[in-house]
């Protein structure tokens, strides 16, 4: 299966909106026509079932979403392939797109998937590259090195959990951290659970208690650094 990393935008299709019905036979917003893309790119390339979080979670059910969100990075890791959409950036040879490069989320789908592909707004592939795994690409991973936000996201066999986190690591991930956009806030804690290889099953105080239960691993204070 597949999976879709973007950043939300204008008209995104939910699980209500098209439930039961064939997504060809739609039409109407930007977000249909992302999600209508990803899923015949998915086929083209040989996988019938593609993932994507506005059209699989059920956000009208708490408990569904919160356990999502839980288990977001599991999904990601398992994954044959990631698709990375940059609906901003509009030139084949540039990966600059602040946009998604600061979406929180980005820093997990980075690191959990191990074979992912770019896509620019029309859909064509970033730098031109055809390679099948761009986490591989000499100079692809030149451009994602830099962005500051993505440069410990380049890594295409992740270890999660604190205990393969070594310092010069953990103080990237800080780094990363400090640059990437988070709404709500509590994003903050949602997108590192599968990072430190930790789940919590309630949302309440989830920062606070992860940022415990990476300590308890680690012995790394440092990490209290992300509340100030």
């Amino acid at each position: 299966f597949t999976m879709l990393s973007h950043r939300w935008g204008i008209g995104e299709p939910l699980l209500r909106d098209i439930e039961g019905r064939r997504i060809y036979d739609l039409d109407g917003t930007e977000g249909l026509a992302k999600l209508q893309k990803f899923c015949l790119l998915s086929l083209r390339r040989g996988f019938p079932q593609a993932w994507s979080d506005t059209r699989c979670i059920d956000e009208d059910r708490s408990a569904e979403l919160q356990e999502a969100m839980g288990s977001m990075f599991w999904w990601y890791h398992r994954s044959s392939l990631t698709t990375a959409y940059l609906s901003n950036v509009s030139d084949t040879a540039s990966l600059a797109s602040r946009v998604w490069c600061k979406r929180g989320w980005t820093l997990q789908e980075l690191l959990a998937s191990p074979t992912l592909v770019f896509y620019v707004q029309d859909w064509s592939l970033a730098l031109n590259s055809d390679a099948n795994n761009h986490k591989t690409d000499p100079a692809m991973l030149e451009e994602v090195q830099r962005r500051p936000e993505l440069r410990c996201c380049t890594s295409k066999h992740f270890c999660p959990g604190s205990a393969g986190l070594d310092r010069a690591s953990s103080m990237r991930m800080d780094d990363a951290r400090s640059r990437l956009s988070y709404y709500p806030p509590e994003d903050v804690a949602y997108s590192l659970f599968g990072i430190f290889k930790v789940y919590l099953r309630s949302a309440e105080n989830a920062l606070g208690r992860l940022l415990v239960e990476i300590i308890s691993q680690s012995g790394d204070i440092s990490v209290l650094n992300w509340v100030g």
